[in-house]
């Protein structure tokens, strides 16, 4: 009986010793999973607040009005952005707040109605939509907005709102718009300049046909006048179109050089006086007496500004009309002055809506088809540019039919009293202004004995320029690529007085050709004259030039006036058949 109960016992406490071991192993169950929930609890305290910390940064840091709305058009949250629009200092101010009650004090009726459609419409259909809108403020200002309104889905596909982005893009709308304005004032520059290139070029083409086609000298004397007349106004287009190309390239460069002021004016009235003289216009001029006689700057484009506004003058003042020109010093500083000049006319005047564009480029007074007067539309745009790049500013004064007041200050060097002004015509430009008929004509044949090298690979342009200085007595011989002319003068270099270089040509370009006469081992190869003669009148091409060794650049089409210049230049300054005093000058830059 003892022996059972004491196994009796020992059954009872193996199996209190077994429960005990489980109650043990499920207490260190709980333990780990306590720790694993405080752990898990832990992770997701830390990821909430790093979501929130995120969800922060992303709306302090959104540049556009973010916002959700939920299904009642109440306020959930926003970017700062938002924030700052509506007039707030905190989200807290405006969660659950009514959308229209929010926007109302801001943005139009008509706005706040569209937008509760829209997003509505979204609500329902769970598509988004984007459309940009231009909205004019309570506060009267105008700006476009690209609004975006996306549903707000959860996973599950319950909508729980809509979240809406507007971004301000009223610079970028603004620069859209002025860019299509650009471009189309540049379409209709385009369209006018076809007309205004092909007219000259009809007049030229047909009067071509009518001397060929006429065997009368006085219509064929006619004819050329008329293809002069014609060409020399096409080039002034393509002048035109030059400089402004130079402009957009922002490679208008000024020289500085002594000039006199009250000749340049004279050399520009010589150019429109004429036009004035078949108009019957009356011209008076006033100089003020304290402007010094004396200048330093750049003459050749102070005379263009003066040219461009003088001829606008003209052009558009009717017969017996009246031109008035005013010269002024407003005051001095140090070694300079300001000058102001004024161009006053009786002519048909400029509506106000036209005045803020008159200096544009691309833009012209009178756009289309049918403009009455012409014109590139870009001399005022570049007389600008020129105007102030000597540190100056030009405006108008205009009212319609009562003419107009063109004004314009520069700022200029006062040169050195024994400064002698520098009044030879610009050898690098295609024309010159104001030269004395009668100067050019004592100069005629007063190189009689002079040899001159033309390096030309083009025979047209050859003949020309042989025919062109025919009448001066030089005797011209003609290489037809640089090689050739290296040839040539290597051959015989105390034979030419001068060599005339094209730039552009086969087998040796003219700098090229420059470089090695210049390197020859010749005194006279170091001291002979060399002018370019190119089409590619940029000043990076002369100073290409320059730089070769040559002296002078001349542009094409050449300018009778402005070749011999140079010949007097260069060919004058020593008596013939000695040769050394003659040496290669600097090149003044042009």
């Amino acid at each position: 009986m003892a022996l059972e109960n004491e196994t009796d016992r020992q059954k009872s406490y193996a199996r209190m010793e077994r429960a005990y071991k489980k109650l043990e192993r499920d207490y260190q169950a709980l333990a780990v999973m306590h720790e694993q929930t405080e752990r898990l609890r832990d992770a997701n305290e830390a990821a909430k607040e790093l979501s929130n910390f995120y969800t922060r940064l992303l709306l302090k840091n959104t540049p556009a009005v973010a916002f959700m709305l939920d299904r009642e058009m109440r306020f959930v949250l926003g970017s700062d952005k938002t924030v700052e629009f509506l007039g707030k200092l905190d989200m807290r101010e405006i969660v659950g707040l009514p959308f229209t009650a929010l926007f109302a004090s801001l943005m139009p009726d008509d706005w706040l109605a569209e937008m509760n459609s829209r997003c509505a419409e979204v609500m329902q259909s769970m598509q988004a939509t984007n459309a940009e809108e231009q909205v004019c403020l309570r506060s009267g200002a105008k700006m476009v907005f690209q609004s975006m309104i996306s549903p707000a889905e959860e996973n599950s596909g319950v909508c729980r709102g809509v979240v809406v982005v507007m971004n301000d893009i009223t610079e970028l709308s603004s620069a859209k718009e002025n860019a299509l304005r650009a471009s189309r004032a540049k379409s209709d520059f385009l369209a006018n300049m076809s007309h205004e290139i092909r007219t000259p070029m009809n007049a030229i083409v047909g009067m071509t046909i009518l001397a060929k086609s006429s065997s009368d000298v006085d219509r064929k004397n006619y004819c050329l006048d008329k293809i002069e007349n014609a060409s020399m106004h096409l080039l002034g287009i393509i002048n035109d179109i030059l400089d402004m190309s130079k402009i957009e390239a922002n490679k208008l460069e000024l020289s500085h050089e002594n000039f006199n002021f009250e000749v340049m004016l004279q050399n520009v009235m010589n150019v429109v006086n004429a036009r004035m003289a078949e108009k019957r216009l009356q011209f008076t001029a006033s100089i003020d007496e304290r402007i010094p006689p004396v200048l330093r700057g750049d003459s050749r484009r102070l005379a263009q500004v003066l040219a461009n506004l003088l001829g606008n003058a003209v052009k558009f003042t009717p017969e017996h009309g009246s031109i008035s020109l005013e010269a002024r010093l407003t005051s001095t500083y140090g070694a300079g002055c300001v000058l102001q000049i004024s161009v006053a006319d009786t002519g048909i005047g400029i509506d106000k809506d036209v005045l803020s564009r008159l200096f544009t480029s691309f833009e012209q007074a009178e756009s289309g088809i049918s403009r009455k007067f012409g014109g590139t539309g870009l001399g005022l745009a570049i007389s600008k540019r020129i105007v102030e790049m000597m540190d100056g500013r030009i405006w108008v004064e205009s009212e319609p039919g009562k003419g107009s007041v063109f004004t314009f200050t520069i700022r200029a060097e006062r040169a050195e009293q024994d400064a002698a002004p520098d009044d030879s015509p610009p050898a690098g430009d295609v024309a010159s202004v104001g030269e004395d008929d009668d100067a050019q004509a004592d100069a005629t044949d007063q190189f009689a004995g002079r040899r001159v090298l033309l390096a030309e690979d083009i025979d047209i342009n050859r003949e020309i320029v042989v025919a062109l200085l025919e009448p001066t007595g030089l005797t011209v011989d003609c290489a037809e690529n640089g090689a050739e002319a290296l040839r040539m003068f290597s051959g015989r270099p105390e034979y030419y007085d001068l060599i005339l270089m094209d730039v552009q040509m086969p087998e040796m370009d003219g700098c090229e050709a420059t470089r090695r006469i210049r390197a020859l081992q010749t005194a006279r190869a170091r001291e002979i004259p060399i002018v370019a003669l190119t089409a590619n009148a940029f000043r990076e091409d002369i100073e290409r030039c320059l730089q070769a060794g040559m002296n002078e650049h001349l542009g094409k089409p050449l300018d009778y006036n402005v070749v011999t210049a140079v010949l007097r230049k260069y060919l004058l300054s020593c008596p013939e058949g000695k040769k050394t005093p003659c040496r290669a000058a600097s090149g003044r830059q042009v």
